[in-house]
């Protein structure tokens, strides 16, 4: 896979690129996992009222082990949710603070000692835990594109032997290979290291793809477009 370094101002603007990830026409597929520690740290809203309420099931469960890699500590989730956590973890003032203050207490708890790696460190991407949010987006094949409403990215490929030249490589593999958009493993690091006091990124926002460059390249425009980030 290849990452796409996006340089982010704050926490808002990283909200903002998360929801777009997950609006645009080329959208095939999402699927995102965010850990009960994550919800956990969150305040009260209606929009996460689903969401805190299976996460503090999952706290009170005793036979689930807070320390381990149990599935049901994680649960499938959306975009608005992803947002809400960004937001709150890489914000600033008293949102801020509560968040990190309830993860570092549930990381206490489970005897998880804090990371001394900085945030998206690929070094140790395989070996975060726990994984607090992991989240990803599949793009519709080159094949299943409409001439019209997909014209951008098809255009994007440039003289149309080109296009033609990837759909034809598509076509014929052996094994479906999806084109895939992820956001990197979020663990303690990134979720308490990522922003500073006053919500600034303290590192560009990799996101990682596998696929055509031309046409992640073209998505990936539109998404920063679309959540207003400057020079897009």
């Amino acid at each position: 896979m290849e990452a796409h370094e996006l340089i982010l101002v704050d926490g808002a603007a990283a909200a903002r690129v998360v929801r777009a990830l997950g609006q645009h026409r080329y959208v095939g597929g999402r699927l995102h996992m965010v850990h009960a520690f994550a919800f956990c740290a969150l305040d009260d809203s209606d929009e996460l009222a689903l969401a805190l309420s299976w996460a503090r099931g999952v706290m009170a469960d005793a036979s689930i082990d807070k320390a381990s890699r149990d599935e049901r500590l994680l649960r499938r989730s959306t975009e608005a949710e992803l947002a809400h956590i960004v937001t709150a973890f890489w914000g600033k003032g008293p949102v801020r603070e509560r968040a990190h203050a309830r993860l570092r207490e549930h990381l206490w708890a489970a005897e998880i000692p804090l990371p001394d790696h900085s945030p998206f460190d690929e070094a140790h991407e395989d070996t975060t835990f726990p994984v607090l949010v992991d989240a990803g987006w599949e793009l519709l094949p080159l094949t299943a594109l409409d001439p019209e409403r997909h014209k951008g990215a098809i255009q994007s490929f440039g003289e149309p032997i080109l296009w033609d030249a990837a759909v034809f490589e598509e076509s014929n593999r052996a094994e479906p290979a999806p084109y895939l958009q992820e956001l990197p493993a979020f663990g303690p690091a990134e979720l308490l290291g990522g922003a500073q006091e006053d919500g600034a990124l303290t590192a560009p926002l990799p996101i990682w793809t596998s696929g055509p460059e031309a046409y992640h390249g073209y998505v990936l425009r539109g998404v920063l477009r679309a959540a207003k980030i400057e020079g897009s």
